[in-house]
């Protein structure tokens, strides 16, 4: 019988405002609205290289909302996933609550989508960290487990306290290089 895969760590990212500009307070609809954050290319590629897995989680109510398809959303993160994959920095994987607010176990703070996320792909929570831009975000990662937080500022006043904190996402990188341990 082989020897069980050791638990390697992840970085969790929220997607608008984080891994794309954020569309302020409406939705990102279509592949010609979604533009990367300044940076984020470079860090997701830097995780890559650290030895992390870089799983996004993210809530799209836009489709609860009727706003957007399923098939429109997984089409949108099909050609995020190429253009990230052109710079050795696609993503491990996606999770998405697509609900309505109050209608599910999933939407954020709640911790599923990264619990979901740790037994799809053997995560080890201990030694992960999660980069957001909303308390919702930070309060996710504190629900599951998630030691090590980043903040990136937004128009939100935080009230709940990250590890580090950001002005915006071209700062990210720096960080990473700094904080985040090669783990191979």
């Amino acid at each position: 019988m082989p020897a069980a895969q050791p638990l390697r760590p992840a970085v969790f990212f929220d997607r608008d405002g984080v891994v794309n500009v954020s569309p302020g307070d409406g939705y990102v609809l279509r592949w010609e609205d979604f533009h990367f954050a300044p940076g984020i290319i470079e860090a997701l590629a830097l995780c890559h290289e650290r030895g992390y897995a870089t799983i996004l989680v993210t809530s799209q109510q836009g489709v609860g909302k009727g706003l957007m398809t399923q098939e429109t959303l997984d089409e949108l993160h099909s050609h995020m996933q190429s253009e990230l994959a052109r710079h050795d920095a696609a993503l491990d994987g996606i999770y998405a609550c697509t609900h309505l607010a109050g209608t599910c176990a999933c939407r954020k703070p709640s911790a599923e989508m990264i619990f979901r996320a740790r037994d799809e792909h053997g995560i080890d929570l201990s030694r992960s960290w999660l980069v957001g831009d909303h308390d919702r975000d930070i309060q996710m990662a504190i629900n599951a487990g998630v030691p090590r937080t980043v903040r990136i500022l937004s128009h939100h006043e935080p009230k709940v306290k990250a590890d580090f904190t950001l002005a915006e996402t071209s700062e990210l990188t720096a960080l990473l290089r700094e904080k985040l341990p090669v783990y191979r």
